[in-house]
């Protein structure tokens, strides 16, 4: 069933021509910026020219300094620090950047990474009576910790120093519809989401904040320019966390990847050759499917330490090992999740969960560290927001992730008392509960879900409706000024409509996707859709008759006509280049 959509077309204005004469582009190319809401000169300049001096100042950053100060005296003293970081992308890069820069800075450092089964999300009382046992005066954390309240409270009566450097949303108490900021009372707090805090972009991942308070650190020691050394590690977790690539984030992934490409970390290198690709083509997208989910295959079904290993290895050899290990990983997680989310449609489908506004999934065989993987597949197919639960140790354990018009860490803040623990931001969270709550749970959680129609039906916004004519080689190689692409910055989308096609046909081993020969003036371009294929044929189908879609797929006369949103493409065969486009909406 192909789910509602709504095709929008942004019509935003601005002098197209004006921006694409100043900075050397065709004006669709100006109107896709536009479309990204920059439209002052600062921001353009930024956006077509990325620019280390376009970084704000760490020292803006709340506690920054304070962070920086304790800092400076543990290195001066000679006391253990201990970094306590997060299983995934974020949490490992953090972890490194923070790990490896004070390392050089000579304190006295050592790192824990959670084990997501054992230990759960960031702190922990476990965590912090062993490093107190061994002999830790002070704690330093990574992508978490603006939640731990009692795990801090717990650290400090211990007599250890406690600085905590994070990004996720700062927890809520709720009295009524009345909202008040809980904070932990760590030694110092550094996190641009915390009140009173002035830094002026909030969107950044964890890793960025820990290389921002490195940066500030290493100022204060007269090493002013070693942080910029980090910038390819800080763009990876920018990135592998999912964050939004506008403002200062895409000029942090912009310049990272230029550096990644020519990165000496053995490790990545590594990672980069077992992954079966060329480090000068790296381009955001390889960051989040490609790589980026072998870093985080290791803290889903193993220990993130491996990954972390990987990145502070030296040996070529030993590295090689520990990324083909990693690789490995990835493809069983690959399977894993495969198997899940069959389990999940078919129980969606069955119990006819999608009439709900939002799905609540138990899947108790599934492996918890796979929940947010399946919850945002199902989210995709189903335009819902989505939580996966799984059976933990003694409790339910879950992820959730949501749609733009529902705010899931508000939500879980307002069924809280039905929770063990949780945590995350408007578009994804984590959560624990008790078995006997689940049932109470997913009816809070639907009936205080306040969604309409309209905010369940996804709604695509066009960029540009442009013909097929228009396309040529020399936009379409323009197009590489809009990288990196991703959330907050996504590829640009084009439509156009009335397209007749003379044949189509099945391609690939399984015949599951297809090939549509669209006339487009007095030849044909090729269109490829990777979608479900028999989905597609099915709906013209109904729209047309079995006999127009018979006669399109055996090259006979029809008279149908296809809307497509799509992408175009340089297709080079035999040493010739054609011009193509991938269809990613039919209608």
């Amino acid at each position: 069933m192909k789910r509602q959509e709504k095709w929008v077309v942004l019509a935003k204005s601005a002098d197209f021509n004006g921006i694409g004469k100043t900075y050397g582009v065709d004006p669709v190319i100006a109107r896709i910026v536009r479309n990204r809401e920059i439209t002052e000169k600062a921001e353009l300049d930024a956006y077509f020219h990325p620019d280390i001096h376009c970084l704000h100042d760490p020292g803006l950053l709340k506690g920054a300094k304070e962070a920086v100060g304790i800092l400076q005296q543990k290195i001066s003293e000679q006391k253990k620090i201990r970094i306590i970081g997060d299983y995934d992308i974020d949490g490992i890069f953090s972890t490194y950047i923070l790990y490896h820069g004070l390392s050089s800075c000579g304190a006295v450092v050592d790192y824990a990474l959670p084990h997501r089964i054992n230990d759960g999300y960031g702190l922990s009382e476990k965590l912090i009576r062993e490093a107190k046992d061994s002999g830790c005066d002070t704690i330093l954390t990574c992508d978490n910790g603006i939640a731990a309240v009692a795990e801090i409270a717990l650290a400090r009566e211990l007599g250890m120093t406690v600085i905590v450097t994070d990004h996720h949303e700062i927890p809520l108490s709720w009295e009524g519809e009345t909202a008040t900021p809980v904070l932990p009372q760590a030694d110092a707090l550094v996190d641009p989401k915390q009140p009173g805090c002035t830094y002026p972009f909030k969107g950044v991942c964890g890793a960025v904040v820990a290389w921002k308070v490195l940066q500030l650190l290493q100022s204060e020691l007269g090493r002013k320019d070693d942080w910029k050394q980090y910038l390819s590690f800080a763009a990876f977790a920018t990135v592998g966390d999912v964050m939004e690539l506008r403002g200062e984030n895409r000029t942090i992934v912009a310049l990272g990847l230029e550096q990644l490409r020519h990165t000496e970390n053995i490790g990545l290198q590594a990672l980069i050759h077992q992954s079966g690709l060329e480090p000068g083509e790296l381009r955001a997208y390889h960051i989040g499917y490609v790589i980026g989910p072998c870093i985080n295959a290791s803290g889903r079904l193993d220990t993130a330490k491996r990954a972390l290993e990987l990145l502070l290895e030296n040996n070529p050899a030993r590295a090689a090992i520990l990324a083909q290990e990693l690789v490995a990983l990835n493809e069983s997680r690959k399977e894993l999740t495969a198997r899940g989310f069959e389990a999940a449609v078919e129980q969606v489908e069955s119990q006819q969960l999608w009439k709900n506004q939002v799905l609540v999934v138990y899947l108790p065989e599934c492996h918890e560290s796979l929940a947010g993987i399946i919850a945002g597949r199902l989210r995709e197919r189903y335009y819902r927001p989505t939580y996966v639960l799984t059976k933990g140790e003694g409790c339910i354990k879950g992820s959730g992730r949501s749609i733009p018009t529902y705010h899931m860490y508000e939500k879980l803040s307002r069924a809280g008392d039905l929770l063990l623990k949780f945590g995350g931001h408007a578009m994804a969270a984590g959560l624990s509960l008790a078995e006997e709550n689940l049932d109470r749970f997913a009816k809070t959680i639907e009936d205080d879900a306040g969604l309409c129609e309209a905010d369940l039906t996804e709604k695509i916004c066009i960029d540009v409706p442009m013909p097929l004519s228009y396309i040529s080689e020399s936009l379409i190689k323009q197009l590489a000024v809009l990288e990196p692409c991703g959330n907050g910055n996504e590829k640009p989308v084009f439509a156009d409509r009335k397209l007749t096609a003379r044949r189509a046909f099945y391609i690939g081993k399984e015949r599951k996707m297809l090939k549509l020969q669209l006339i487009c003036g007095g030849g044909t371009m090729d269109a490829l859709y990777f979608g479900d294929a028999e989905e597609f044929l099915d709906y013209y189908r109904e729209k047309y008759g079995a006999e127009q879609v018979d006669a399109l797929m055996c090259g006979r006369p029809q008279q149908m006509q296809f809307a497509f949103i799509y992408y175009p493409q340089i297709n080079c065969y035999q040493g010739q280049n054609f011009l193509q486009i991938v269809v990613t909406h039919y209608a």
